[in-house]
């Protein structure tokens, strides 16, 4: 049975902005994380579309006492909890714009439900972080073990290495520091199924049935999520635009929000009929 819509909405702590009567964007954040990263860039479309951000289940300020492992056991789980959002708030030709695992649930959802989406942005997204024969996905399976043993190890440990890591712009130490922060405010027990979740999926064979406008934007030196990955998607998703910013690293919204700000706008206006 599905949750009251009050309940979805209080579940994964939905936030609405700008004009109710425009399209809707929804924007989703990535791994350890909430919808707190997007401050720099969603506000800038809230005067012509209607603005919705929300914290996965177990992430930001969502209900934590929703979290249920085995529902959350594939990003499947996730995208099950966006469409509920979206017919909860009953909306349609919805642009997503989801940042690395958040793009990829996107993409889940919108293979399930086209008629609700009209356009994906994926930022920094990945079907795939190991590599494969024939695939690169920028970290050998032996890298991703000892990441994740780390992390079971010694949250809070992982989380100040790693934070630097995934941030890069080391001449802003200020955002390896938030990133820091986010990953350390997160339950440890989500944070670390979520981690193995992310990092050991495999989504390649989901991303050729995408159908909605896709555009994907990448960092020339992302770490998490390469160009080539970027690349990978391009070819794979048909129609699909690949824009590739100089520098940011993998957390744009944080790092370049002018540039990706202006590089949605650009698509959607490209776009739009």
């Amino acid at each position: 049975m599905n949750a009251e819509p009050s309940g979805v909405l209080t579940r994964n702590h939905v936030t609405l902005s700008g004009d109710e009567s425009a399209r809707p964007m929804i924007f989703a954040h990535g791994y350890g994380t909430s919808q707190r990263m997007w401050r720099l860039v969603a506000p800038l479309f809230a005067s012509d579309h209607r603005v919705a951000l929300f914290d996965h289940v177990g992430s930001g300020e969502s209900d934590r006492d929703a979290y249920e492992r085995s529902k959350y056991d594939s990003l499947h789980g996730y995208a099950d909890d966006l469409l509920e959002i979206i017919r909860t708030l009953d909306l349609h030709d919805v642009v997503y714009v989801g940042h690395s695992v958040g793009a990829m649930i996107g993409v889940i959802a919108a293979i399930a439900e086209p008629e609700r989406f009209g356009a994906l942005v994926l930022v920094g997204p990945s079907p795939r972080y190991i590599n494969d024969t024939g695939y690169v996905g920028g970290f050998e399976s032996g890298d991703v073990d000892a990441l994740l043993d780390s992390l079971d190890a010694n949250y809070l440990g992982w989380a100040s290495a790693m934070a630097p890591v995934f941030m890069g712009n080391a001449e802003r130490p200020e955002l390896a520091a938030e990133l820091n922060e986010s990953f350390a405010n997160a339950d440890p027990v989500v944070a670390e199924h979520f981690a193995r979740v992310t990092f050991l999926s495999d989504h390649r064979h989901d991303v050729g049935e995408l159908s909605v406008p896709t555009l994907i934007v990448n960092s020339a030196d992302d770490l998490v999520a390469p160009v080539v990955v970027g690349e990978y998607l391009r070819d794979t998703i048909p129609g699909s635009t690949l824009v590739v910013l100089a520098d940011g690293g993998h957390y744009l919204h944080l790092s370049n929000p002018a540039a990706l700000h202006a590089t949605i706008r650009g698509y959607l206006h490209d776009t739009t009929p």
